[in-house]
């Protein structure tokens, strides 16, 4: 690592907080702290959804993927875009049209304010434990290039610094900082992936697409794998891919929240519909540089090969080493921009609106609004830090128990809103048994059920640590299965309100 590259690298994270807070301007009132005043145009609010659920662990072993495997996790973005544009034309105009802050607000008015705090209170651990992974995931090449200057910082002194950048621009900036801010920082690192795909192109021999495609490597549909075990599977990947986006993308505050920002219902449809395609296009791009890399590597084995400690470490490796002075600290800062998209106005936003208002037992005025929502966006900061800091290496069991955390809760979330639409008999303490009930059915088969890692057969129960030969349900399955033990429970319980029949 040179010094061209580390004064890129110092820019760029001093730089895009000061950056957020200039764009964010003045924030007037509660409602445009939250969600913008409904002034961010669609192409903006749909760069920054993409912003939000790239992760750095998703730019750095995406290439893996396909240089270990082929195409097929591209059927996870098919799935996507058909889960994003179910949620566009269903949940969004309650959203948009009913003028609320958050999504839990729905739920409050279909149920009652029980199921949206219990909604709320789920969203905020969820997030939590993912964001404070994915704090300390971008900690770690940070840490690799002060290493490589003798500067021994540990990871806490880096999520300390990490952490302060995002707070900065979000306390002064509100929800349209966060926006245009992460609307930026995904334009950088596309740039970056578009670079290292023009450096490896000079690089690469004659003939080698050719060899690539001859050789398996551009797969896109597997329809051979047994689907329960195997998340790349077409049936897996297509429909559990559907259901998550409609998870994530309809039940989830941090996405919801900026398609909020949207001038009217039809921009937030197109940003969110868009923001599909765009994914599918990042996925595809990323995954063209790991097939890239397996000509250039000669297909050699990462670890055993190579001398790297892990395969995901491949992509960092050929940016650290094979890149130009100055590209290489460009394409650093695109993957740290891949990890500092803000969810703190999202964390403020559902705890003032959904929880805090409910313990006052009053309505805030907007200015009390305001003031909670910047105090609360320090609060939340503060527990990413200290979350973030417990971590002291990547190989923690608690970092895969953080990322996998979403298949615990999203069936319950995204479940709950579908009951409310289909179950009009349903009520607040059927919709609250069966959100808890998903939670534990959840819990047991991601911890329990095993499966055949060669033929994808159900093996039995097992709550043991996974043996080299069992997998546990594939991962698209869980948010499916969620929403069905959902309605599935709510429906047979808003049975007992029936009003019986006379003849």
């Amino acid at each position: 690592m040179r010094v061209l590259d580390l004064a890129i690298i110092v820019v760029f994270l001093v730089g895009m907080p000061l950056l957020g807070v200039l764009i964010g301007g003045k924030q007037r009132s509660a409602k445009d702290y939250f969600v913008g005043d409904g002034k961010i145009s669609w192409w903006v609010a749909c760069l920054s959804v993409v912003s939000a659920e790239t992760s750095t662990l998703t730019v750095l072993s995406v290439p893996t993927v396909a240089y270990l495997g082929a195409f097929t996790y591209l059927q996870l973005a098919i799935g996507y875009v058909i889960g994003r544009t179910v949620v566009a034309f269903v949940l969004l105009p309650r959203y948009v049209a009913g003028n609320m802050t958050t999504a839990y607000n729905y739920l409050g008015e279909r149920f009652g304010g029980g199921l949206q705090a219990t909604a709320s209170v789920t969203f905020l651990v969820t997030r939590l434990l993912a964001d404070g992974v994915r704090l300390f995931a971008t900690a770690i090449p940070v840490k690799v290039v002060l290493s490589a200057y003798g500067v021994d910082a540990a990871y806490w002194q880096i999520v300390a610094v990490l952490g302060v950048a995002m707070v900065a621009y979000t306390f002064f900036g509100g929800v349209r900082a966060v926006v245009w801010v992460d609307a930026i920082q995904m334009l950088w690192y596309v740039l970056g992936g578009l670079a290292v795909i023009w450096v490896l192109s000079t690089r690469l021999p004659d003939g080698w697409l050719g060899a690539a495609v001859d050789a398996g490597k551009t797969q896109l549909f597997d329809f051979t794998s047994a689907p329960l075990g195997n998340q790349y599977s077409a049936v897996t990947a297509i429909l559990g891919g559907a259901v998550l986006s409609m998870a994530s993308h309809g039940a989830d505050q941090l996405v919801v929240q900026r398609l909020m920002a949207c001038n009217d219902v039809r921009a937030s449809q197109k940003a969110l519909i868009a923001s599909g395609v765009v994914v599918f296009l990042q996925f595809a791009m990323f995954l063209l540089i790991g097939t890239m890399l397996w000509s250039f590597y000669r297909g050699l084995d990462p670890v055993a090969e190579l001398g790297l400690t892990a395969a995901d470490e491949l992509f960092a490796s050929f940016i650290v080493t094979e890149l130009p002075s100055g590209l290489s600290g460009f394409v650093i800062a695109g993957i740290l921009a891949a990890a500092l998209s803000s969810s703190l106005g999202a964390l403020a936003s559902s705890t003032v609106t959904d929880i805090y208002q409910r313990v006052i037992r009053r309505e805030l005025t907007d200015a009390e609004a305001l003031r909670a929502g910047r105090l609360w966006t320090i609060v939340w900061a503060g527990s990413l830090i200290v979350f973030a800091s417990m971590f002291t290496t990547t190989k923690n069991p608690i970092v895969e128990t953080a990322l996998a955390i979403t298949g615990y809760t999203y069936g319950a979330l995204l479940g709950a809103f579908v009951l409310g639409l289909v179950a009009k008999q349903a009520r607040q303490v059927d919709a609250i048994v069966a959100f808890l009930v998903t939670v534990a059915v959840m819990a047991f088969v991601i911890l329990g059920m095993k499966f055949s890692k060669a033929t994808g057969h159900f093996l039995g129960i097992d709550f043991a640590k996974a043996r080299g030969d069992s997998v546990a349900l594939a991962f698209p399955w869980y948010t499916p299965l969620g929403v069905a033990v959902t309605l599935v429970v709510g429906g047979l319980l808003s049975l007992r309100h029936r009003t019986p029949s006379t003849t």
